[in-house]
């Protein structure tokens, strides 16, 4: 076939196509052509908050366009996720997800404004980071075997703190409780700093959370830290032994997020994420960063993002159940 005459069975193919066909594919080669939204289910300051600027610093460079930051808190961070779901699958809108909103909210909740893995579409990790178990400096236990001895003879008389009810922090201390045969009643705190205060005073006796919201506690001297929730030992938590290694194999608890689009996001533009995410995430300097702040840079497919939301969420809902947590 002459070279003209294939020319113009190709522009007649093209031409063929439906209206909203041709719009997608021009979409896509373009994208992103205007600023990209990226919600943010939490307050500004927020470690959220920051790993979105911190990857936005980076990612303007690659998409020639701004990064325009939309703090949503509220509902666990349903409300700012629920914003998500329902935005245009353009890609133009982006949004950091979290265990809870993702992984826990479907088992806790009595109902949810969106479902999770059907209204949105999980495109790359950005990083995670363990809890740590944390006492009172003036507690008798240095180690977790002899804070669960401790803890076995309080009774009733042992509460624990947490960030939220429904949040990392709550659910890794009923799985400690689970495995290690000890009770507490759980405290729920509207955020990091006044569950520390409250276990700095004595109004609790335990906390799981991320150890950077604890650092002027911990300097202070008014708190120390027992274990720590992650696989391995933290670069920047040598010292601090994980619980697996302390006598309970194979526990892991992780406090983690990642970007999501809305379902119907092109597959194109979901890699392209994907892939530029990715590259921005092996940067050492950003790296650095993001280890001062105790969190590991994640990475990966969007595939492997997806399979791991899936084993959380199945990890989870049988701790949910088994402790009876059911939110409004």
């Amino acid at each position: 076939m002459k070279p003209l005459a294939a020319l113009a069975l190709v522009c007649a193919g093209l031409t063929a196509l439906p209206a909203h066909t041709l719009a997608q594919a021009q979409a896509q080669s373009t994208w992103p052509d205007r600023p990209v939204r990226v919600v943010v289910p939490a307050p500004p300051g927020s470690s959220l908050d920051i790993i979105v600027r911190s990857l936005g610093d980076k990612l303007r460079e690659r998409w020639k366009q701004p990064l325009v930051v939309d703090n949503k808190p509220g509902a666990g961070g349903m409300l700012g996720m629920d914003v998500v779901a329902k935005a245009a699958p353009d890609g133009l809108t982006l949004g950091i997800g979290f265990n809870g909103p993702i992984a826990f909210g479907p088992f806790m909740y009595k109902k949810m404004p969106y479902a999770p893995a059907k209204d949105l579409i999980a495109v790359v990790l950005t990083t995670s980071q363990p809890n740590v178990l944390a006492v009172q400096a003036s507690n008798p236990a240095n180690t977790l075997p002899e804070f669960v001895a401790w803890a076995r003879k309080q009774g009733d008389k042992l509460s624990y703190a947490s960030v939220g009810a429904g949040s990392s922090s709550h659910l890794t201390m009923e799985l400690l409780k689970s495995v290690a045969g000890f009770e507490a009643v759980h405290v729920p705190y509207a955020g990091s700093p006044p569950a520390g205060t409250s276990l700095a005073a004595g109004q609790t006796q335990a906390l799981l959370t991320v150890e950077p919201a604890l650092l002027p506690l911990i300097q202070g001297g008014r708190i120390k830290l027992i274990a720590a929730t992650g696989a391995q030992r933290m670069d920047g938590l040598r010292h601090l032994p994980t619980v697996a290694e302390s006598g309970y194999p194979g526990f892991e608890s992780l406090a983690w997020n990642g970007l999501f689009c809305p379902a119907g996001t092109p597959p194109e533009i979901v890699n392209r994420i994907n892939a530029d995410v990715n590259a921005v995430l092996k940067d050492p300097a950003l790296r650095d960063a993001l280890a001062r702040q105790g969190l590991i840079a994640g990475g990966g497919s969007a595939a492997e993002f997806k399979a791991f939301i899936e084993a959380e969420a199945a990890k989870w809902s049988a701790i949910i159940q088994r402790a009876g947590i059911s939110l409004d």
